[in-house]
């Protein structure tokens, strides 16, 4: 199988929130003590570096390099995302985690909770997280099922209904830094199929604006805009802020909330006491099933 450029993404956000575990309690935006021991051992030893705060602001400054203001940007919509999920868990039956790569939720979440749990990603990275579930701890919970599955391609209710997923369940769907990576035929398909979740499910999901993608506005990321449209179109969907509640609602999804970078550094990472700023180019938005 050819090796797919999506698949390689799923590090960095381990990454940032394993440096961040080594920020003291009070100056931490993301509080993951499971993302280290989900990262390979070249990763695992650059993050033990960063225990040093002037090695931690190093790696920060660098990742700023790329895409100035994208370490708030993740940091802060893990926090959204962890908010919603946290206010909605006495109303849901399942989480479904689309593009899940090494994220550590559904480990972090069985201590609360043991309703099921479906990561899907590529057959790739499903593999890759088998193998690291396995070695970090000794096999994956009974409430965490793994989908390998192409959203380009495959069918998604289909694939999840083959690892035990129910048309009733009020599902909690999670889609994080995922969407720039689809075709918007395939944005639309996978929503199309979400319009059968239950009544009370809920969606949230991030979205990288429509004007980057067609290269009206580059937010101060020329490095970023050349690697992800210029040398190959990595990035291809995009939506622009007052389209988000139409978009969602052909779907049957009502928007409750969209949040802003602005609005997220203020939430987040302003009572930290950092100086770390936002780039407009992501935004993150919360829906729920009518």
């Amino acid at each position: 199988m050819a090796p797919n450029p999506a698949a390689q993404t799923a590090f960095g956000p381990m990454v940032l929130a394993a440096v961040e575990q080594n920020e003291p309690p009070e100056r931490r935006l993301v509080d993951d003590d499971l993302a280290q021991l989900f990262l390979p051992p070249a990763l695992r030893r650059l993050v033990a570096a960063t225990r040093y705060a002037p090695v931690r602001r190093l790696v920060i400054r660098a990742s700023e390099f790329t895409g100035p203001g994208l370490w708030a940007n993740l940091a802060c919509r893990k926090r959204f995302i962890g908010d919603k999920l946290a206010d909605a868990l006495g109303d849901v039956d399942a989480v479904v985690i689309l593009g899940a790569g090494l994220d550590t939720r559904p480990y972090r979440l069985t201590r609360q909770v043991r309703i099921p749990v479906f990561e899907v990603d590529l057959p790739v990275n499903i593999a890759r997280k088998a193998e690291t579930v396995r070695r970090v701890l000794g096999g994956p919970p009974l409430s965490v099922r793994l989908v390998a599955l192409d959203l380009e391609r495959d069918d998604l209710l289909t694939s999840l209904a083959e690892h035990g997923y129910l048309p009733d369940y009020r599902v909690f769907f999670i889609c994080e830094g995922v969407t720039q990576y689809l075709s918007e035929a395939t944005v639309r398909r996978t929503l199309e199929g979400l319009r059968a979740a239950a009544p009370g499910s809920r969606l949230v999901f991030t979205y990288v604006r429509r004007d980057f993608i067609d290269g009206t506005n580059r937010y101060g990321t020329r490095t970023l805009y050349r690697n992800v449209r210029q040398r190959r179109p990595l990035w291809q969907f995009g939506l622009q802020p007052d389209e988000v509640a139409g978009f969602v609602a052909e779907y049957g999804w009502r928007l409750v909330e969209q949040a802003g970078p602005d609005e997220l550094v203020e939430r987040y990472v302003e009572s930290t006491g950092r100086k770390l700023k936002a780039s407009q180019l992501e935004w993150s938005a919360y829906a729920e099933k009518a």
